[in-house]
């Protein structure tokens, strides 16, 4: 019986298995499947290209989908899910590490710098991290990109885990802006709005901008499997094309414009405050106004991942990065000035 049932099962794997090849056989290859470490409006180049109609113009089909974390999105890529992946270049870089042989490449950046700014209970004119001695920083999630990141600004302006400050890494990031606001921790890094949200209430006040002070590295990335770039290179010249798109739009617009255009996308986010979070976005310089991803940022993040203990070894850019696409969405981009 016990054979029988294991016969049974294996057959209806196989006939899953063909059905599964066999949709992705018949796969509109103008239909995108984009899966999206979180939905935030840090990537509003992206939204911008869905509200005006940039990949309807390109001939594409985006359905998004929310994975909640790199390594969802990352799975999402590798068992098929999902065509493009955006997340943190981390997320390849331990791919390669683990050894797998034929892990998802990076084929375009959309934002250049950490997305989060530190919040302080006080405002502080002309914050440069030389006051903060023996306060406590909520950090997030320890081995996640935010901590990272703040832990490498931390340790390069000469304060170590409880030595001379205290890195609290117990609260989720989710977490950070409630508990924050109820009384824990002297300073929280926070994205957009919920950073310019927790200032309209008076429970924080943003000092700085974590991606000024850390450099500029792949911070979100799309990335995908190397077969289907080689499939579907065309797909992915529109589609990058049009997020490009998106970003030219943005830093043209007014941002109350372009706020009113990414509102269906944030329901229950005011105009005013998706308005603020765009401002700050720009001021600090975020997103990419070229897709291509720099061998230099590419250097910086592994130091980052290396100075939180989180890399065991170095990866070649040239392994994980393939820019063909993306420097050929530059060149036209550049033709159009």
């Amino acid at each position: 019986m016990k054979k029988i049932m294991c016969l049974v099962m294996a057959v209806a794997m196989i006939a899953v298995l063909a059905l599964s090849f066999a949709a992705c056989d018949n796969k509109d290859p103008n239909h995108i499947v984009v899966n999206e470490v979180t939905h935030s409006i840090f990537y509003a180049p992206q939204y911008a290209a869905m509200a005006m109609g940039y990949f309807e113009e390109e001939g594409l089909t985006i359905e998004l989908s929310n994975g909640q974390g790199a390594d969802n999105v990352m799975t999402a890529l590798l068992t098929g899910e999902a065509d493009i992946g955006l997340m943190g270049a981390e997320a390849t870089i331990y791919v390669k590490v683990q050894g797998k042989k034929d892990y998802p490449v990076i084929i375009g950046q959309l934002t250049k710098r950490d997305g989060s700014f530190l919040v302080a209970r006080e405002p502080i004119e002309n914050f440069d991290y030389s006051n903060i001695e023996n306060s406590t920083i909520l950090m997030g999630r320890q081995g996640g990109m935010p901590a990272m990141i703040l832990q490498y600004v931390l340790n390069n302006k000469g304060y170590t885990n409880n030595v001379n400050i205290t890195m609290d890494y117990t609260i989720q990031f989710a977490m950070l802006a409630p508990a924050f606001a109820g009384g824990t921790g002297d300073y929280v890094p926070l994205f957009e709005p919920t950073a310019s949200e927790l200032e309209q209430q008076s429970k924080g006040y943003i000092v700085s901008a974590i991606g000024q002070d850390s450099g500029e590295i792949p911070y979100t990335c799309y990335a995908v499997n190397p077969s289907y770039l080689k499939n579907n290179s065309e797909q992915l010249y529109k589609f990058l094309k049009a997020v490009w798109r998106g970003t030219e739009y943005i830093l043209s617009t007014d941002s109350l414009t372009v706020a009113q255009k990414l509102a269906p996308y944030f329901e229950g986010t005011s105009v005013d405050l998706i308005k603020k979070a765009i401002d700050n976005y720009v001021k600090y310089d975020v997103w990419m106004t070229t897709p291509v991803t720099s061998r230099e940022g590419m250097e910086r993040i592994q130091d980052i991942m290396q100075n939180a203990g989180e890399l065991t070894e170095r990866v070649a850019y040239d392994d994980i990065v393939n820019n063909s696409i993306a420097e050929r969405v530059q060149a036209e981009l550049n033709s159009n000035k």
